[in-house]
Order: C-alpha cells, then structure tokens, then sequence
C-alpha cells in the first residue's frame, strides 16, 4: 500500500513561504538541499510527518502560473474560529469560516488561505472524516 510523504509546491521565495508555513502552520524546517539550480526545502510539523517540499529554481524572476488545474493543501486544526482570529491578528487575510452542510447537518467547517504564491490552503476544523 502507498503511503502519501509529501507535496511539492513551487515557491519564488524560499525564505518567505518557509516563514509563511511556519508562521501560519507550525511547519517547521526539516532539510535545505541545495544544488546548481534548484534549492529543495522539507518542512514538517509535529502532529504528522507529511512534509511540504518548497521547491526554489533559482533563475526564476516571475510568480509561478498556478493555472486551472491546481485544487488546494488542506490541514486540520482543534479550534478553527481561534486559528481564524490568530490567522486575521497576523496579517494573513484569511477568508470567513464556511459551515459546509449535507443534508442539514454540517459536514465540515472551514476557510481558506492563500500562501505567498497564490497557493490555496483549507484550514478544517477536526471532526468527522477530517481528523
């Protein structure tokens, strides 16, 4: 059976997202490899050990072109509406909390954020199937 480890992203600035998903996620740096043209950052946190890869290529001026294709990272979190207050008090500009329902009953709370990319991040409340 597969076991997911990690998710790569494409970021401009190294040093910024890293402070971006350290800041708002906990994420804390694992590895710095460094090579001629490229630099590949791991990132992880605590309560898990899947791992964000930033991925730096080192002749790039321009923001990425997420395109139509690219969905979201998601993480879940024990209080959503604190996180949704500490994520405002810190500049992040996180959307409102969403009370997703099916049904009539709630089958999810969340908002999202955006990284320093455009990366869109869902913040979940921990219940459910979103553990």
């Amino acid at each position: 059976m597969a076991k997911a480890i990690h998710s790569m992203i494409r970021v401009l600035d190294g040093a910024r997202s890293e402070a971006f998903y350290r800041e708002a996620f906990g994420l804390t740096h694992v590895e710095r490899l460094d090579f001629e043209s490229f630099t590949l950052i791991y990132l992880w946190g605590d309560e898990t050990p899947f791992e964000v890869e930033l991925t730096v290529n080192k002749d790039r001026t321009e923001p990425y072109d997420l395109g139509d294709g690219y969905g979201h990272l998601a993480v879940s979190v024990t209080d959503l509406d604190a996180e949704h207050a500490r994520f405002v008090a810190a500049g992040f500009e996180p959307r409102n909390i969403v009370d997703f329902k099916h049904d009539g009953e709630t089958l999810a709370r969340f908002f999202f954020v955006q990284d320093p990319d455009g990366y869109q991040i869902e913040v979940l409340e921990r219940g459910g199937r979103y553990k």
